[in-house]
Parts: C-alpha cells; sequence; structure tokens
C-alpha cells in the first residue's frame, strides 16, 4: 500500500490512487503546456516589478492600513494607487 497525502495531509486511499492514476492515463495533457506555465506573481505592468524600500512615519502608516481594510486591499495596492495619482500615470 502506498501512503500519499493532499497539501491539507488528507491521506488518499489505494482507490482514490488508483483514480487519479486512471484520469491521468485516459486525458490527452500537452506537457509541453504544462511545463510552459509560468509560476508566481503575475506581471503587474510591462515588465518585473521592483521592490522600493521607503520609510514613512507611524501616522502615514496607519493611515495607510486603514484605507487598505476600509478598502479591503492591500497596503502595497494602496500605495501604489496614491503614487499613481501623484505622478498621474496610468
Amino acid at each position: 500500500m502506498t501512503t500519499r497525502k493532499t497539501k491539507t495531509g488528507r491521506t488518499l486511499t489505494d482507490a482514490e490512487l488508483d483514480a487519479i492514476a486512471g484520469e491521468v492515463e485516459s486525458t490527452d495533457y500537452d506537457v509541453e503546456a504544462l511545463k510552459a506555465r509560468r509560476r508566481g506573481r503575475p506581471a503587474m505592468g510591462s515588465g518585473p516589478a521592483d521592490v522600493v524600500p521607503v520609510r514613512i512615519d507611524p501616522e502615514l502608516k496607519a493611515a495607510i492600513e486603514a484605507r487598505a481594510e476600509a478598502d479591503d486591499t492591500s497596503t502595497s495596492e494602496i500605495i501604489r494607487e496614491a503614487i499613481r495619482k501623484f505622478l498621474d500615470v496610468a
């Protein structure tokens, strides 16, 4: 008996492993297309993004975090949006 676990830690039964193997064998997968799929974060613009460390005061940080929470988004997205608007860049 082969013991395999899912990412969540659930142990797959032999029957489940056989079903998965059967599906893989009966499906015509394009292996090269699967290999070519990009991993990682999606591109944000015309090329890879740079990380730019910036010091901000505690009050500004609190305001950014409050806005991010109110908009249900990340602090990074709030900062990017503010810079785009300030510089009038799409």
